[in-house]
């Protein structure tokens, strides 16, 4: 399936921005399944391209002029196949064990053991037992915009019961590491007529056997075609869209909008 995408983020500020320097991961990755047929990024300075060590396509972006806002807007069309079952083929640019270590926001803490040892007691040894947990999550944490954030971690998003697609991956990536599983957070766009879901976060599992297998955890499924790839990384924090720092501005406020269409209905717009 080819798609047309488009996301614009826009940072409005109380007062003018001075300088500001921001790490972009806006370019949809390049694997087996996924290809970038055409792809830019519009911003107000000079961007400079560089891998990051997930093998993420980064940009850094630094405006050293003074400005009232800044809008990025990443756009372009990538070709995404099917997956079997989530499966993915490349192993990626790091060893997996890297996969394994714990974040602030994924800890296993004792309540998440608890969790996913009640829904795992012999452990994580197959997709089936991935998609097991998948469920599981699934029941314990509805999905409700606005009760979290981007700082809130695993045991909490457990606590609160509530959450949004982020949490479900960092609560998936804490039981999963707790296992001894390695686990890592996709970031994202999906393909859905809900319109609140265009930018999205997922996971992918490691099992020696079959490899990464990718796993949407909010739509309790494995990852498929309306899955398109950004980055990957241990947790939000390392696999965020934008993440800079800035100096002015006052109070900031940030809007974003993401608009992804097939091919076919981009063309008759």
């Amino acid at each position: 399936m080819q798609y047309h995408i488009r996301h614009v983020t826009t940072y409005h500020y109380t007062a003018p921005v001075n300088h500001s320097t921001q790490v972009l991961r806006l370019t949809p990755r390049e694997e087996p399944h996924q290809h970038v047929l055409r792809w830019h990024i519009a911003a107000p300075g000079p961007l400079h391209a560089s891998i990051d060590a997930y093998g993420n396509v980064t940009h850094i972006l630094s405006v050293h002029r003074r400005l009232d806002a800044i809008e990025l807007v990443a756009s372009g069309f990538v070709d995404v196949q099917p997956l079997q079952d989530g499966r993915l083929q490349a192993q990626g640019s790091l060893p997996v064990q890297v996969y394994c270590v714990q974040t602030p926001l994924t800890r296993a803490t004792p309540a998440v053991l608890a969790f996913c040892q009640d829904v795992l007691s012999q452990g994580m040894n197959d997709p089936d037992d991935a998609m097991r947990l998948t469920t599981a999550i699934h029941g314990a944490v509805a999905y409700e915009p606005g009760v979290t954030d981007v700082t809130t971690d695993a045991e909490r998003v457990l606590e609160l019961g509530h959450g949004v697609c982020q949490d479900h991956a960092h609560l998936f990536l804490a039981c999963a590491r707790g296992l001894g599983r390695p686990a890592r957070y996709v970031s994202g766009y999906l393909h859905t007529t809900a319109e609140h879901m265009a930018s999205h976060a997922w996971v992918d599992v490691w099992f020696d056997a079959v490899g990464w297998v990718s796993i949407d955890v909010t739509h309790n499924q494995f990852t498929n075609e309306n899955h398109c790839r950004l980055a990957v990384a241990r947790d939000y924090d390392s696999a965020a869209p934008v993440r800079g720092v800035r100096r002015g501005g006052g109070d900031e406020s940030m809007s974003v909008s993401v608009e992804v269409l097939p091919h076919e209905a981009a063309q008759q717009q």
